[in-house]
């Protein structure tokens, strides 16, 4: 009887075995679906794989960098102020969850960032606001190393005009011309004492130069083997500059940069002209594939295409800056791009050549010259169409000896001293006396 009873246990057990593995295959095969088909949701979602914010005086940008286009709708709310950005079928990413301790909370504008899901498809960008501010977004193709980009541009209320608009007023100034005055008997008297008071000696004019350190914000321009960004030498010899200059009687200058932030090529010209600048040199460190590039070279507009292969290749590399804070250059107006190559043709271009070969030959004097002529090319920040313009490559920052040449500041008062000297033999020369009158009409 009890060996009946033990098998009969022994059978129980086996068959409580056999229902619990089944059990346990069943759910293990049931997890491993779901977690497939969880893997398959996300994989078909949106992926966000970098996000970059930048704050600047005019404007906040944030750009959402992702594998493929993102389909996004846009709201603004009240109390508080605050912008919305919903994105459809894509992923909370990491890079998406680390975008809110990149804002500034001192930010004028920003109070604070937030990411989350606001339904399973939807993922939400809020922009919470101190002031009241207007949102401009856009959409950017693959380029190089970017891929897919999704730009929010919030402006304060008192920067809402768009970046084209500011790009056409350097040229829209000169093409808006006084009327003629009509000649008659009461004012040919009045002309003819203007006549007189003009043969008298003008008092001395003070030269306003423009310094553009070159790059910033987010756009570290080149980056030397050691780590130095372009951004940050330009901007520390550009102050060095602009403080020899407002030494010299009769000079001043005007940072176009002062900080670490980001501005368009079309934005630098056009403070330049705000400034009523006489001279205009954006300051720059050069870079090449080849390592042992070295020497410095002196740049002047050119519409007639570049003075060598080198210097086609830099202006474009140059020109592409604006292609980081989401703003083409390429103004579809032709009347204004047509104006804007006669006028640069002309007077303008001969005497950002004679400055420029003033630069060099005090350069050349403290530096090895990589070009010894002044070299030519489509530069977008020189095309002032009044202002004599240069663009100074100090060095090579992707040479390593040069990278730290650039990092000395006995190195960098050298360049200084030499810049201001050819400045200042510049406007010693006849072709500057002759550029006052038009400089007055400005």
């Amino acid at each position: 009887m009890l060996n009946t009873l033990a098998k009969t246990n022994i059978q129980l057990n086996r068959s409580e075995n056999r229902q619990f593995f089944s059990f346990l295959l069943y759910f293990t095969v049931f997890l491993l679906l779901l977690i497939a088909y969880h893997a398959n949701a996300v994989a078909s979602n949106t992926q966000i794989t970098a996000t970059r914010y930048w704050a600047g005086p005019e404007y906040t940008r944030v750009t959402l960098e992702s594998d493929r286009p993102i389909k996004y709708s846009i709201i603004t709310l009240t109390s508080p102020n605050r912008i919305v950005l919903d994105m459809q079928n894509t992923a909370l990413s990491e890079a998406l969850k680390r975008l809110p301790s990149k804002a500034d909370p001192q930010h004028p504008l920003i109070n604070v960032l937030r990411v989350g899901n606001f339904t399973p498809q939807t993922t939400r960008l809020v922009a919470e606001l101190k002031a009241d501010a207007t949102p401009n977004v856009f959409a950017l193709a693959p380029s190089d190393q970017f891929g897919h980009r999704l730009v929010l541009d919030i402006y304060p209320t008192q920067f809402t005009q768009k970046p084209q608009q500011v790009e056409q007023d350097s040229l829209m100034a000169l093409l808006q011309k006084k009327p003629k005055p009509v000649t008659t008997s009461s004012n040919r008297q009045e002309s003819a004492i203007k006549t007189i008071a003009s043969a008298q000696p003008k008092k001395k004019q003070t030269i306003t130069v423009a310094i553009d350190p070159g790059h910033g914000g987010k756009d570290p321009g080149a980056i030397g083997p050691g780590g130095t960004m372009e951004k940050n030498i330009t901007l520390s010899i550009a102050k060095k500059l602009k403080a020899k200059i407002d030494q010299e009687p009769g000079m001043r200058a005007v940072l176009i940069r002062d900080g670490d932030y980001f501005i368009s090529l079309a934005e630098r010209r056009n403070r330049a002209r705000q400034a009523n600048a006489d001279l205009f040199v954006s300051i720059h460190a050069d870079a090449a594939p080849r390592r042992t590039a070295h020497g410095a070279s002196i740049y002047a507009l050119s519409e007639n295409g570049a003075t060598s292969t080198t210097a086609n290749w830099l202006a474009k590399k140059e020109n592409e800056v604006d292609l980081i804070g989401g703003v083409k250059l390429d103004n579809k107006d032709h009347y204004l791009k047509h104006t804007l190559i006669d006028l640069s043709m002309n007077a303008t271009i001969n005497d950002s050549i004679q400055l420029a070969n003033h630069v060099l030959n005090e350069i050349g004097t403290i530096s090895h010259l990589h070009k010894k002529n002044v070299e030519q090319a489509g530069f977008a920040v020189l095309k002032s169409p009044d202002i004599p313009s240069v663009l100074v490559e100090t060095a090579f920052i992707s040479n390593r000896v040069e990278e730290a040449k650039l990092n000395s500041a006995t190195h960098q008062k050298k360049l200084v001293d030499a810049i201001a000297t050819g400045l200042k033999h510049y406007l010693n020369t006849q072709s500057r006396q002759n550029r006052i009158e038009v400089a007055d009409t400005r």
